[in-house]
């Protein structure tokens, strides 16, 4: 196999993880989160199906300084009320949340830095 062949497999394979991990965060915390009257109108905008999911890991991971100018800009009404997840959700909450959103963003940033990288013909 080559580097590039060896690369995509693995981009695939934790493609394949962040998905579960999706679906799980989905189905243990959100769902929780939807139906608590106080946090299913603080999940932030959704632009498209599972959009909250997004939003509710990314409030639960960011550092809380982080959260809170995210929650002060103009755009504030996108992102999630990290304040009022943290008190409606427990440890393993925030575990699930981590792991999913830091597996997520690895994975998007991986794909695009090989997308680049073979558009510079570094796989030649």
């Amino acid at each position: 196999m080559t580097e590039r062949q060896i690369l995509v497999a693995f981009i695939i394979l934790l493609s394949v993880i962040t998905g579960i991990f999706f679906v799980l965060f989905g189905q243990i915390t959100v769902r929780k989160l939807r139906k608590n009257p106080k946090t299913k109108d603080v999940l932030g905008l959704e632009f498209m199906s599972g959009w909250d999911i997004l939003n509710a890991a990314q409030a639960l991971t960011m550092p809380k300084r982080w959260s809170k100018k995210l929650e002060k800009s103009p755009l504030s009404s996108s992102n999630a009320d990290s304040a009022l997840l943290f008190e409606n959700t427990n440890k393993f909450d925030r575990i699930l949340a981590a792991i999913f959103y830091w597996l997520w963003m690895f994975t998007g940033f991986s794909g695009a830095i090989l997308i680049l990288m073979n558009t510079f013909g570094l796989f030649d």
